[in-house]
């Protein structure tokens, strides 16, 4: 069997490529972007995007590549131009893509969360071809390896071009969620900015990383969209998750429930995340989060 690894990240080309390694002979990568890991697989593809153009032109040149190799199962790494990618490669293969992937079992199938994380299911993709959407964490036991022949591949000029008018960088927080062991999640139960305060001095206890829940990534913007934790943006794995202040809504949860232990704090006992955690608190957080600062 064939596989194909789609990424722009380094980090993540390697773990895909080695979650490929497991459920296929011959390992692909195609990296877009950044620069490919070493002895990560079989041959290795850089596409280089024309300057002015939208990196999810590079569909065109994919699927070429695509149809030269056939392969039976593609990995790729789920950022919003992956997925509009891979969205692409499925309607040209007469597949489907099965979205964010929890794991993948040797005869190609996957088991994913859906209705929002309320259930989940295992399936294959529809077609002859199984493309896969995979996040951090799923394959970080694996193990990567290949030659990394280099393989040349022509840019194919897409039917429709999407230009680049204008680009601002955005400032990157330093914050990675999915490579730390400790995760302090905060909620809506912060009143006030100056509050969080809390929550870091507890995180630089634990070594832990901090994130946050939707409302504070994208309503009050007190954090960067890579911290915000849930369905629609971070999912992490850490060996201890610790929400604060967290109501515990479903679209919340299935960023985190993977975690080896949840912890909760929130003054409301009825709290959804008391049913979801492993051990939980009810009390205020101020009170709390210091208790346990002062105690470590």
């Amino acid at each position: 069997m064939k596989s194909f690894v789609i990424a722009e990240h380094t980090d993540v080309a390697r773990e895909l490529a080695a979650g490929a390694r497991g459920v296929a002979d011959e390992v692909i990568l195609i990296m877009i972007g950044d620069a490919a890991p070493e002895a990560a697989a079989d041959k290795v593809a850089t596409i280089e995007v024309p300057a002015g153009i939208a990196v999810e032109c590079s569909a065109e040149t994919i699927i070429a590549f695509f149809d030269a190799e056939q392969p039976e199962v593609v990995f790729v790494e789920p950022t919003r131009r992956m997925k509009i990618v891979a969205g692409k490669l499925a309607a040209h293969a007469g597949t489907s893509v099965v979205t964010d992937a929890m794991s993948v079992a040797a005869d190609g199938s996957a088991s994913s969360m859906y209705f929002g994380g309320v259930a989940e299911r295992v399936q294959k993709a529809a077609g002859n071809v199984a493309i896969y959407t995979i996040g951090a964490g799923v394959f970080a036991d694996a193990a990567a390896s290949g030659a990394n022949e280099t393989v040349v591949i022509d840019w194919v000029e897409p039917q429709f071009a999407i230009e680049v008018v204008a680009s601002t960088p955005i400032e990157k927080s330093g914050v990675d969620l999915t490579k730390a062991d400790a995760v302090i999640s905060v909620g809506r139960g912060f009143g006030d900015k100056a509050d969080l305060d809390l929550a870091y001095a507890l995180a630089d206890k634990l070594d832990a990383a901090v994130g946050c829940s939707r409302p504070l990534a994208e309503g009050v913007d007190w954090f960067p969209h890579e911290a915000y934790i849930g369905v629609s943006g971070q999912i992490v794995t850490p060996k201890v998750f610790l929400a604060a202040g967290v109501s515990g809504q479903m679209q919340h949860m299935v960023g985190c429930n993977r975690s080896g232990a949840i912890f909760a704090i929130n003054k409301d006992k009825n709290a959804p995340i008391f049913k979801q955690c492993d051990y939980g608190l009810v009390g205020d957080l101020k009170t709390i989060l210091p208790a346990l600062t002062a105690a470590l």
